[in-house]
């Protein structure tokens, strides 16, 4: 059985998370870190993660991006590999993850879901027929009232994987509203939209002359991202220091 620490417990992940281990014989909770202890949970909460010293296999982070340098050093220093599930890090953060995982394994998704890390996959091949082709690229995503950062992380990463097909020759357009001018051949426009309870909907879109092709992704509840983490803790528990992502734990 894995044991795991959960950072960022107290949040909405991380509750679901709490709820979706107790489920699963396979895994355990032994700790969870959280800078707010409001809640009743079946493990010991630690509101400074230096005071937690629990012996676990893994953690899953879940939290702000606020608390994660002090995570990454917590997790070299007790050689714990750490599922970096939090969106919104800095360059300089991303960085310190990279930096991390020379020392530890390191397992960093901007999502956890199965159908979005195959559906990363196929945008790379048909950017490849697309883009040559003329037709221009665009992506919408939407999400709840409450996410604070935009676009998504899963938005960035569906980009990524576009450009990267494309040797990385796109830039990326957030905002046109000043500009006055045709749009450029070589952007990828991307668009955040934030209203209600939406869990998350992704639309690429590959725009030509009298065609249009879409490839969307809609997660219809978080528990898709919390079963995906779990998962990962299992795949990164005992491996080498080293950065991962969920296509390693699909592909086993």
């Amino acid at each position: 059985m894995i044991k795991i620490i959960m950072h960022g417990c107290n949040g909405h992940m991380g509750q679901m998370i709490s709820g979706l281990v107790k489920e699963d014989p396979e895994a355990e909770i032994v700790a969870g870190i959280d800078i707010c202890d409001n809640r009743q949970n079946d493990y010991p909460v630690f509101t400074d993660i230096r005071a937690c010293h629990v012996e676990a296999d893994a953690v899953i982070d879940f939290a702000s991006p606020k608390a994660e340098e002090a995570l990454l050093d917590y997790c070299v220093e007790r050689k714990l590999p750490v599922v970096v599930c939090t969106t919104g890090l800095s360059e300089e953060q991303i960085q310190k993850v990279k930096d991390t995982s020379e020392k530890v394994a390191v397992l960093r998704s901007a999502n956890m879901s199965l159908g979005v890390n195959t559906l990363l996959k196929l945008l790379k091949e048909a950017a490849k027929v697309f883009a040559p082709a003329g037709f221009d690229m665009e992506i919408v995503e939407k999400h709840h009232k409450y996410k604070v950062d935009a676009p998504s992380g899963t938005a960035l990463a569906m980009a990524g994987s576009l450009n990267e097909a494309l040797d990385n020759a796109y830039v990326y357009k957030y905002d046109r509203s000043q500009e006055r001018k045709a749009r450029d051949a070589k952007e990828i426009g991307i668009s955040a939209v934030r209203g209600g309870n939406i869990v998350g909907e992704h639309d690429v879109i590959f725009a030509g002359t009298d065609e249009v092709v879409t490839f969307s992704h809609t997660a219809y509840s978080k528990a898709v991202f919390g079963k995906g983490a779990i998962q990962a803790a299992k795949f990164l528990a005992g491996k080498a220091p080293g950065l991962y992502d969920m296509s390693d734990v699909i592909n086993g």
